[in-house]
């Protein structure tokens, strides 16, 4: 049986974020049982995550970044310790309210897009606005915003066969937004786009970031989004292996310390 491995304490906030902790995680675990074998996917996970704070998740595959992104975006539940979004305590919610916080509280952006293929993207995106309690005229004007804020103020009534994979994910994170949250989960943001494509990406997550205060935590091998964080997250077997501001980090050519 493998056993958990405790994670040091996180580094303080950035100076640029706010010191206001919005995602905290208390030896957070998440233990699967195969046969007689005990797997943690998630080793007595601790951190402090602050609002409006750039966060990129790092580590190679099957290291338990996706499985912590299901934990602090409530798509899961830890087996062991806790998780507080906003200093409320996931695992009291009701079903009624988790899906309130995701709703309301949390933007997802996919790999994969995830974008509904017989809708248009605006009803892509004004679609969450239904659960989120706008609708009718309000939720159509909102949408329209989002798509032109993200870049595809043309592109409104096209459905996702009818675009490019950026155009696509430019629809996913338009929808992300719909319900105004305040934290913002990408995972793998530009590993299906081309280069360009992928640096138009990053400069919109950038910009929702800083300009709208939006804490954004994204889980990538793209090395540059390294260039726009506050901090980064080294992930490996379960645990946290090390967090750093993005100033204590240095780059060479094929090579991170």
């Amino acid at each position: 049986m493998m056993s958990p491995r405790p994670s040091s304490p996180p580094p303080a906030a950035p100076e640029t974020v706010s010191e206001r902790v919005i995602i905290r995680t208390v030896g957070m675990q998440k233990i699967y049982h195969r046969g007689t074998e005990t797997i943690y996917a998630l080793r007595s996970v601790d951190v402090e995550i602050y609002t409006g704070e750039f966060i990129t998740v790092m580590g190679p595959s099957g290291s338990g970044k996706s499985t912590f992104f299901n934990m602090i975006g409530a798509l899961d539940s830890p087996s062991r310790g806790r998780v507080f979004i906003d200093e409320v305590d996931v695992a009291q919610l009701t079903a009624e309210e988790l899906a309130f916080l995701r709703c309301r509280k949390i933007g997802y952006i996919f790999q994969s897009y995830n974008l509904i293929q017989y809708m248009t993207a605006l009803e892509n995106v004004t679609t969450p606005m239904a659960f989120g309690g706008v609708s009718g005229d309000e939720a159509r004007k909102r949408g329209m915003a989002l798509l032109d804020l993200v870049g595809l103020k043309d592109r409104w009534f096209h459905r996702p066969i009818e675009m490019s994979g950026g155009q696509q994910q430019r629809v996913a994170i338009a929808r992300s937004l719909a319900n105004e949250p305040g934290i913002l989960l990408c995972d793998e943001p530009t590993a299906n786009l081309d280069h360009q494509t992928g640096d138009e990406i990053l400069a919109i997550l950038q910009r929702l970031n800083k300009e709208r205060g939006v804490t954004t935590i994204c889980a990538t091998h793209d090395h540059r989004m390294m260039n726009i964080c506050d901090r980064l997250m080294w992930i490996r077997d379960g645990g946290i292996e090390r967090i750093a501001r993005r100033d204590e980090v240095e780059v060479e050519v094929g090579h991170i310390e």
